[in-house]
């Protein structure tokens, strides 16, 4: 789930390298819907990892902060993670 989270807001950074900054760009309709799409794309994705991840933490008994690390690094940088 956090690897399409990442691999949907680097999405977003290369709309906005493509476009310009949305706040400095004019964009044209077409590019402002594809930039809204990822962007919700992305606000799904994100939200339904911080999701599992405060259940996860619950069940565990373990604080949020740490499981949300732990499931960031598992997906960013998988070789080091143990047994990885």
């Amino acid at each position: 789930m956090q690897h399409a989270a990442d691999e949907a807001h680097t999405a977003i950074e290369q709309l906005t390298n493509q476009y310009g900054p949305p706040a400095q760009a004019s964009w044209t309709e077409e590019q402002q819907t594809s930039w809204d799409t990822a962007w919700r794309i992305w606000r799904d994705l994100a939200g339904d990892v911080q999701v599992a991840v405060t259940e996860h933490a619950k069940e565990q008994g373990t604080p949020r902060h740490h499981v949300e690390a732990d499931v960031k690094k598992a997906a960013r940088h998988p070789d080091l993670v143990a047994g990885g």
